[in-house]
């Protein structure tokens, strides 16, 4: 492995380069383990009911605490709507998720299998052919004509 800063040769993935101190990343594992669309299904779900909970939970600490006094300013009233709206917009994402969830579920298993090889699958540009030094072909015409118009100007001259 060749340092990509200073370029010394024979180094070791996963170390630091010996002569400029780079740190040399072994690039044949791959970075981040994958995460399939099931985990983040699941992930994301959580995360709605738990802002729900949280939303509507602090909604009712603040009007049970603060509401309805009457030296109670008015952004306790709008912090709590806020909060209400919030836990309303996570309960519909909560339910899209679900419907999501459902529909995934319903998928055979060789669907998903070969919508993944679709998306799996990367552009590999075709291999170039083997240069023919035998047959070359002159840069341009333009190019010849320059040279040849610049050589008869000398001769002219």
């Amino acid at each position: 492995m060749f340092c990509p800063k200073c370029g010394k040769s024979e180094q070791s993935p996963e170390t630091y380069c010996r002569q400029c101190g780079t740190f040399l990343p072994d690039l044949s594992k791959p970075l981040k383990k994958e995460i399939t669309p099931e985990e983040h299904i699941k992930v994301n779900s959580v995360l709605s009911l738990m802002t729900v909970i949280v939303c509507f939970t602090l909604a009712i600490l603040l009007y049970s605490m603060l509401a309805f006094r009457p030296d109670t300013p008015v952004l306790i009233y709008a912090t709590a709507g806020l909060l209400i709206a919030m836990g309303a917009w996570h309960i519909q994402s909560f339910i899209r998720i679900r419907k999501l969830k459902k529909q995934w579920s319903k998928r055979s298993p060789n669907e998903t299998v070969g919508e993944q090889l679709k998306f799996e699958q990367r552009y590999v540009p075709p291999a170039l052919e083997s240069a023919d030094f035998e047959n070359v072909v002159p840069d341009s015409i333009t190019d010849r004509t320059t040279r040849e118009l610049t050589a008869s100007r000398k001769r002219s001259a």
